[in-house]
């Protein structure tokens, strides 16, 4: 690992090492700790499909691969592997744990092994109602091959013995926690409440489901395969985009082995066959773990009904500028409105759009749609102006990583209803978030733009921190015209002076604030950068900060994930200083601001400083014009900055500290809250 540059994949790990922190901490309620172990193991599966796909992929390519990479992806992935049983270890220490304390709370996990009679015949029966019939099993033969596992699924190996005879055989079974819950609740007993897994239910049905055969002895041990689900999209033009897409999507189904996880206690003979009809050697990251796997639906655990167990609810607050009943358009035309989710309500945005489908003088609506929810209201909303004779025109980006599937669906709804989809632009992810409504009346035109940092996603506007500036500023929406104009009009370039495009120039824009606040730090006047950013991994911006650092411009970084820049190296970057927050909601916006001489620029935007972003997508920077909103960013900064609850201090040994407190403790999330409140408050009075 370079003394100045931490490989991306490596700083990942560090930042879902925080993640497990929190499922750690006593601090958070207990039920909401293990929603952590969920997010954790969430996060671990979509690493392995696509970051550590990618590196076996590129170390393929030998010496080769480090000149593409900068280091070594052997050498990483080893590293990787070695974090990851740590980290695992640690894992299955916290459930242990967890598990005890939820015991002090009258709540039990139990196994097949534990269940009492009256239990006992719940199990009996739900297995045969809802379970048996799902139930497929294959039978391992010496000579066949495995079929082709579900990628992300959890699988029982079956292992089959007859104690008279010896005689062995082998299956599998996969749990179907795709269409049954996988924790069901038991019948009480005396106020104590009871959970089984839905694997062990199956355990406690195998002789019902193999009775056929003369076997006494039925056990079943965990496996889970994770698979590279990087897509490989053929450069075969007589194909349209969304064949080839669809093709990938079943390529993924097939992929290349990344992960193998297994149940510990599994017989040797087992495990033997299992990895080498898997094809799995040396180098693949086999990892024994306990009894349970995929915990990621530890994020749908079934409420129990015990408030302290959870994070009381959040009311978001609605926002000053935008009064009960009256236009939002109307409000937005007299002064530009930042929203902040999940402080502020989703619902503005969703009523926005339904005001624009329904007035009578709106002519359009162009959006980017790049990840939905599963019941989306803004898709209801589009449909619904297109119902009433607006033109619609949606942006749809069909790369969009795991929601692939989804958005091919959501395109063709919107087609079959008349709305004109552009899906992407070949080549590059549209990863922007825009949105622009044209108003005309008495011939002339009004455009209103929406420009965030996060995805018009309800769902996810509940659980991740995003902004989002609601404009009429001819400035800011007649760039974003343009910026449709290019989706529509064969990719045509255009001239932008507020709005900055990546991938034309959003990294010539950032390395020309970086050179500014060198240049003046040189001239002896105060020179400072603020970055708030999901990841910061690209090798020029962060060589162009250590120049700054070194020049005296003091550097402040609050950085959730990746973060590939080491702060606080002597004569490199002694004047930068990096925290990472994680909390009870994904921190997820972004925005930067520069001293500029005294004479502040704010931005906000879609992009985090990654070569994909810079180089492969089409990201918008926004800038901040009005005072008001530029003060509650500066604000929002300050209050995170002090977190000293939730902060942890990002260093070159990736310890994930927590910040020092001081005398007063400051979590900033309900600090944020706080604030954003008393403003509502403010307004109210006056």
């Amino acid at each position: 690992m370079s003394k100045t540059y931490i490989p991306k994949e490596i700083s990942w790990l560090s930042f879902n090492e925080r993640v497990l922190q929190e499922a750690e901490n006593k601090d958070v309620p207990l039920i909401e700790r293990f929603k952590f172990l969920g997010i954790y193991s969430n996060n671990l599966d979509e690493y392995f499909r696509v970051r550590v796909a990618t590196l076996k992929r590129l170390s393929q390519f030998g010496s080769k691969s480090k000149n593409v990479l900068g280091y070594s992806p052997k050498a990483t992935l080893k590293q990787i592997h070695k974090i990851v049983l740590a980290q695992n270890s640690r894992f299955e220490k916290i459930y242990s744990s967890l598990i005890n304390e939820l015991d002090k709370h009258r709540i039990h996990i139990i196994s097949e092994k534990q269940l009492n009679q009256e239990q006992a015949e719940f199990v009996r029966n739900y297995f045969h109602k809802e379970v048996r019939t799902r139930l497929m099993p294959f039978l391992i033969k010496e000579d066949s091959e495995l079929p082709n596992l579900t990628d992300d699924a959890i699988f029982l190996a079956i292992y089959l013995y007859n104690r008279e005879t010896d005689k062995k055989r082998y299956a599998l079974l996969e749990i179907p926690s795709n269409v049954l819950p996988r924790f069901i609740l038991l019948p009480e007993k005396d106020d104590e409440k009871y959970v089984i897994y839905l694997d062990d239910i199956i355990r406690y049905g195998l002789k019902d489901i193999f009775f056929i055969f003369d076997f006494d002895e039925f056990s079943a041990y965990t496996i889970k395969l994770t698979k590279d689900a990087e897509l490989e999209i053929a450069d075969d033009i007589s194909e349209s985009y969304i064949d080839k897409l669809s093709k990938s999507l079943l390529q993924r189904k097939r992929g290349t082995p990344v992960r193998f996880i297994y149940d510990r206690k599994m017989p040797g003979e087992l495990l033997k066959i299992l990895t080498q009809k898997l094809n799995l050697g040396p180098d693949d990251v086999i990892i024994p773990s306990d009894r349970y796997h995929n915990f990621k639906d530890f994020m749908n655990f079934p409420y129990l009904g015990k408030k302290k167990l959870y994070y009381e609810p959040l009311i978001p607050i609605a926002h000053r500028d935008i009064p009960a009943g009256k236009s939002i358009l109307s409000a937005i035309k007299k002064k530009d409105i930042m929203l902040f989710f999940p402080y502020n309500p989703f619902d503005h945005f969703i009523d926005l759009l339904r005001e624009a489908s329904i007035d009578p003088f709106v002519s359009s609506i162009h959006i980017t749609l790049y990840r939905l929810a599963r019941n989306s209201s803004v898709i209801n909303a589009l449909l619904n102006a297109v119902r009433n004779g607006k033109n619609v025109i949606t942006v749809v980006e069909l790369q969009a990583r795991f929601d692939e599937e989804a958005n091919i669906l959501w395109g063709n709804k919107l087609k079959d209803e008349g709305v004109k989809v552009i899906y992407g632009v070949p080549g590059l992810k549209v990863h922007s978030k825009l949105c622009l409504i044209t108003r005309v009346k008495n011939d002339v035109t009004h455009r209103y733009a929406a420009i965030g940092t996060g995805n018009f996603n309800e769902d996810t506007a509940r659980v991740y921190s995003d902004h989002l500036l609601l404009t009429s500023s001819l400035k800011i929406t007649n760039e974003v015209q343009k910026a449709f104009d290019f989706f529509s009009v064969n990719y045509k370039k255009d001239n932008y002076y507020h709005l900055v495009l990546s991938p034309f120039f959003l990294r010539n824009k950032i390395m020309l604030l970086i050179e500014n606040e060198i240049k003046n730090a040189k001239e002896g006047k105060k020179a400072y950068i603020y970055l708030k950013l999901n990841n910061l991994t690209d090798n020029d911006i962060i060589n162009s900060l250590y120049e700054a650092s070194n020049a005296g411009v003091s550097i402040k970084l609050i950085i959730r994930g990746m973060i590939s820049l080491v702060p606080g190296i002597k004569k490199i970057s002694e004047n930068i200083k990096a925290i990472g927050i994680v909390d009870r909601f994904l921190e997820h916006t972004r925005f930067m601001i520069f001293c500029n001489g005294g004479n502040e620029e704010y931005y906000i935007s879609s992009a985090d400083l990654m070569t994909r972003n810079l180089d492969h997508r089409i990201e918008v920077t926004c800038p901040v014009f009005d005072r008001s909103i530029r003060n509650d960013l500066k604000q929002i900064f300050e209050i995170q900055w002090s977190d000293n609850t939730k902060g942890r201090k990002i260093d070159a040994g990736l310890s994930n500290k927590f910040v020092k407190r001081g005398k007063e403790s400051v979590h900033s999330q309900s600090e944020v809250y706080n604030y954003l409140k008393k403003l509502n408050e403010k307004s109210i009075e006056k």
